[in-house]
């Protein structure tokens, strides 16, 4: 694992970092050190890429609005408050520029998941034959570009990236209720389409 030097003695790695370090690191990046945002920018690309492609369904569009997101926190550091979340914040300026994209582009979406693409996968779905995780995420991902855009953020961040509902209420600026609502009827959402796929969603967390 990669390890950079930062500006004190400690030694911080990438993927190890704890809300101290990020702290530490912000107001270092707030004085003009490069190379700590270089860090928070290594540490949460990746996050930030799996949660844009849950979001808008295809790689090219998440890798845009992943860098746009990274140019976006570095344009805009200084106008974090330091008691605000920076988890929250980095996932709503992710989210904004993936509403953004889609009503650019006038709401396009992926393909339509095709049956007979699914049958052909699924026939030899038995308790030995199971579905291999690749091919499950790919159609989790397409049964999520299926659901309604109000809906689908609540669930990535539930479902996917485990955010708690006081988090997702930070990022999407809603009430907490609200969020739970959204995630129920998400998930239920969710539930039918898979279903209609033949795929039992077993899986799915509804606590």
């Amino acid at each position: 694992m990669q390890a950079y030097l930062v500006f004190t003695l400690n030694e911080i790695k990438i993927g190890a970092l704890n809300r101290v370090d990020e702290s530490y690191l912000l107001n270092q990046v707030r004085q003009g050190h490069k190379e700590s945002f270089r860090i928070i920018a290594d540490q949460w690309y990746p996050e930030i890429y799996r949660f844009a492609y849950r979001f808008m369904g295809n790689r090219e569009d998440a890798l845009d609005i992943a860098q746009k997101t990274m140019i976006k926190i570095h344009q805009n550091i200084q106008s974090l408050e330091k008691t605000t979340s920076f988890r929250a914040w980095i996932y709503r300026v992710a989210n904004n520029l993936c509403l953004d994209e889609l009503k650019r582009a006038g709401r396009r979406r992926s393909r339509p998941f095709e049956s007979s693409t699914l049958e052909s996968q699924i026939q030899n779905n038995t308790p030995e034959h199971k579905l291999e995780t690749k091919e499950l995420n790919e159609i989790i991902r397409k049964a999520l570009n299926e659901l309604p855009e109000e809906l689908r953020p609540v669930v990535i961040l539930k479902q996917f990236e485990d955010l708690t509902f006081r988090e997702i209420s930070e990022i999407l600026q809603i009430p907490e209720n609200t969020a739970k609502t959204r995630m129920y009827k998400g998930l239920n959402q969710l539930s039918s389409i898979l279903k209609k796929w033949n795929i039992q969603p077993d899986y799915l967390n509804n606590d």
